[in-house]
């Protein structure tokens, strides 16, 4: 789908409050609200808007320590990194996973409510799963930056 200027402002600010009203929405881009819904519309059915939701704040939901956790899977075979990605796709405490290139193979962006947390989800999870080699956890101390708006081009 080619973006023209109208639809990344509606993006843009979409990113910012996906709340707004189409009301709110059409006035800040310049259309009138029955062009405005169809683009809306348009790019949802793109898959470019790929869903709503509420950002909380980690801290204020009781979720205040984020571990990094680096993952060095015995294999590199498709089995083993589709049994790996299956396992972490059920576990709510991993917000983020990704497989990676270089000496490690997933890294993943884990949340818990304090170190006993963490610590349980290491020994009742992750260190339970066969095809581990080895598992390096860094906490982090605090966050520099956080953003879930795309720059789009």
């Amino acid at each position: 789908m080619r973006l023209d200027a109208i639809d990344r402002k509606i993006l843009a600010a979409l990113q910012a409050d996906g709340r707004k009203s189409i009301a709110e929405l059409s006035g800040e881009v310049g259309l009138s609200p029955s062009p405005c819904l169809r683009r809306v519309k348009a790019l949802e059915e793109e898959g470019l808007i790929a869903r709503y939701a509420a950002v909380l704040d980690q801290r204020k939901a009781g979720l205040p320590v984020s571990v990094f956790v680096s993952i060095k899977l015995e294999r590199q075979q498709e089995e083993a990194l589709d049994s790996f990605s299956a396992a972490i796709r059920g576990w709510p405490e991993v917000l983020e996973c990704y497989l990676m290139t270089g000496p490690r193979d997933y890294l993943l962006r884990v949340v818990a409510a304090d170190l006993d947390a963490y610590e349980r989800f290491l020994k009742e999870k992750l260190t339970r799963l066969d095809g581990i080699a080895s598992i390096e956890s860094s906490f982090a101390l605090e966050q520099v930056k956080y953003s879930n708006i795309l720059p789009l081009p």
